[in-house]
């Protein structure tokens, strides 16, 4: 009897534990959508409100010029969201550069648009026809910050300046340096601009533009 007691104690015991940590109510609680009669349920995209001030995925990740033009973005599209797009865009940096590095054209051909894409691919092949090749490490991304946003449209554009610490090497037919040094780090600064088409099929960015920063 007293074993049951004591289980019914320590039952008690967690049930209030677990109230004071996920009963309360902390006035930033979404209210709850009640489906549809018959309508299957689907777990709901987070998405964010339109801000009176853009929120930052880390200090001075946005330039203080480019928070109207985020906003109209936000407006159009709630679901952006400036700290996953800031990664994302340091993501497609990395993969770009690897990319055009090793002369893949593949990968090249769905994370930039057109006129990037062609530059992309003539530098390549000049590289090719030269005999040499790159064999570049991208060492650190020190900073990316978003320095313009517009939209014109359904089309968004955001421009994101990339701080970068680059290893470059180019060597030729033979494998031999002739120019550049692993060991040393280059510091690099790009401006790169991404473009989307706001509501479509296709959620990605593409670069659209680049630029020396």
């Amino acid at each position: 009897m007293l074993y049951v007691i004591l289980l019914a104690m320590v039952a008690a015991f967690l049930a209030l534990r677990l109230y004071s940590v996920l009963g309360k109510k902390t006035g930033h609680e979404q209210p709850l959508v009640k489906p549809a009669e018959g309508a299957p349920v689907r777990p709901v995209a987070r998405t964010v409100d339109v801000p009176s001030e853009v929120r930052e995925s880390a200090p001075r990740a946005i330039d203080s010029g480019a928070e109207a033009g985020l906003r109209a973005i936000v407006a159009a599209d709630p679901s952006f969201d400036v700290a996953a797009f800031v990664e994302g865009a340091k993501g497609a940096y990395r993969m770009i550069m690897e990319a055009f590095w090793a002369g893949d054209r593949e990968t090249l051909q769905w994370l930039v648009e057109d006129e990037v894409r062609s530059e992309f691919f003539a530098a390549i092949d000049a590289r090719e026809a030269a005999g040499e090749t790159l064999d570049n490490r991208l060492v650190s991304i020190e900073r990316a910050q978003i320095s313009e946003a517009s939209v014109a449209g359904r089309t968004a554009r955001i421009t994101v300046r990339f701080d970068a610490d680059i290893a470059a090497v180019t060597r030729d037919k033979d494998g031999a340096v002739i120019a550049g040094s692993l060991t040393d780090a280059v510091e690099t600064h790009d401006a790169w601009t991404f473009q989307r088409t706001l509501k479509s099929d296709d959620p990605n960015w593409k670069l659209a533009d680049t630029d020396e920063a």
